[in-house]
């Protein structure tokens, strides 16, 4: 039999539940960019410059010393002017992009949506853009198959599915990117001004689709120069100045500050 001392010792011994690591960390993280001066307006003009040293470059420091963390499960907004970094650190999140120094971290699968409709082929048909945009989101024939229906139902264009993308509008293509880009099982997911595709009432269906993901418990990451919406679908909000994280917080707060410096 365990005396009541020993009892006590081996409870005392069990260790505390570790805290979840987070979904997204960014840790000092710089992103560079050598930018010519001069490009040259021809081959001929191009092949001189590099025969006499190459054209001159400066460097653009699009990210600079960035630092930051995104637990698992939350909805975080990236906002700022023009220029200030935005795109750049989503394409860091996505693996599109590394960093030109620090580390970045994400746990989980990612489904980025920087361009709805980067992954469609014009010459293809939408029922093969939807095979074709899948894969590349890390679906399988089997996943794509299943989610078929319900994404060709969400996008509306089931007329012309079987159709080549040449033959859509933009917002047929645009519905159809977001429509494949949001049916995914991934753990994270970017978006970059993708809820603006559409008409209103398209619109309304894009957030509530992006309400659906962010219940079960996806990390969501949104850029967008849309304020109702950052406020609407985000609890914190990270504002980017000139490549700096200049404040982060709650997201009704960082926006009211930006606002109030614009």
């Amino acid at each position: 039999m365990i005396s009541s001392a020993a009892a006590d010792l081996a409870i005392s011994v069990i260790p505390r539940a570790q805290p979840a690591l987070p979904a997204v960390q960014l840790e000092g993280v710089w992103v560079r960019y050598r930018v010519p001066y001069d490009r040259g307006k021809s081959l001929k003009e191009y092949a001189i410059s590099r025969l006499r040293g190459g054209s001159a470059h400066f460097e653009h420091e699009a990210l600079k010393d960035v630092s930051l963390s995104i637990g698992r499960g939350e909805s975080v907004a990236i906002i700022g002017p023009n220029g200030s970094g935005k795109t750049t650190l989503l394409r860091l999140i996505a693996r599109v992009l590394t960093p030109s120094a620090g580390r970045v971290r994400t746990r989980g699968r990612v489904a980025p949506m920087l361009d709805v409709v980067g992954g469609f082929h014009p010459e293809l048909t939408g029922r093969e853009n939807i095979f074709l945009n899948g894969t590349l989101l890390g679906l399988s024939r089997r996943d794509i198959e299943a989610r078929l229906d319900r994404i060709v139902d969400f996008a509306e264009v089931g007329p012309f599915i079987d159709a080549p993308l040449r033959t859509y509008s933009s917002g047929m293509m645009a519905r159809l990117g977001f429509a494949v880009a949001s049916d995914t099982d991934a753990d994270i997911i970017v978006i970059d001004e993708a809820l603006g595709v559409g008409d209103e009432r398209f619109q309304r269906k894009c957030a509530a689709r992006i309400d659906a993901i962010q219940a079960h418990g996806t990390t969501f990451i949104l850029v967008s120069h849309d304020m109702h919406s950052v406020q609407r679908l985000c609890s914190r909000a990270v504002w980017l100045d000139r490549g700096r994280v200049r404040t982060a917080g709650r997201a009704a707060v960082v926006v009211n500050a930006f606002l109030e410096a614009q």
